[in-house]
């Protein structure tokens, strides 16, 4: 069983078991599935200011924190357990494509070449880190969700706004890794 967990789980399995949280949500408690909403109720919860914006009963949305506890304490136990020791497999033409920008190291998800605190304080590692960050977070807030929000749950509720977010999702997302990402990697 655990080697069976160790595997990537084929789209049509992992897709409709994700898909399945919607309507689980729904049936089992009228919830509606998103993790960007988390940040507001912690902040609620632990921020004394009187900010209009933090003033609203956050212990009847205490289920979305047990939530976002639970996704992080899953990545931690799957990462402990079920975590591949080799290194990542990248294909050669995409690893030729890397070397120019500097980046050769494959042993995580995430290449510690670009992403490390010593290359936070250098142009290109605050703008990948900080701005992207930022730009992630203002995108969540004016967006009205994240991309689970959207793209899972607002779609499969038939939503309007969720169908122009996730298209506007792809297209930006389309347009920093082919355009902008590689002049960001030169730098």
């Amino acid at each position: 069983m655990l080697e069976l967990l160790k595997q990537p789980w084929p789209w049509y399995i992992a897709g409709p078991l994700i898909g399945l949280t919607v309507p689980a949500l729904l049936l089992l408690g009228n919830k509606s599935f998103g993790i960007s909403s988390s940040l507001r109720h912690i902040c609620a919860a632990c921020v004394p200011a009187k900010i209009p914006f933090f003033q609203y009963n956050w212990k009847k949305e205490m289920w979305n924190l047990f939530f976002v506890a639970g996704i992080l304490l899953g990545g931690i136990v799957g990462a402990g357990i079920l975590g591949n020791p080799n290194a990542i497999v990248v294909t050669p033409a995409l690893m030729e494509e890397l070397v120019d920008y500097g980046i050769t190291n494959y042993n995580n998800l995430v290449p510690e070449d670009i992403m490390n605190w010593q290359s936070l304080f250098t142009v290109k590692g605050f703008l990948l880190m900080a701005v992207g960050g930022f730009l992630v977070g203002f995108g969540t807030r004016y967006a009205g969700g994240c991309t689970s929000g959207h793209a899972i749950m607002g779609l499969s509720n038939l939503q309007w706004p969720s169908l122009v977010a996730t298209i506007c999702f792809m297209i930006g997302g389309f347009i920093m890794a082919n355009l902008i990402l590689p002049y960001i990697l030169l730098l």
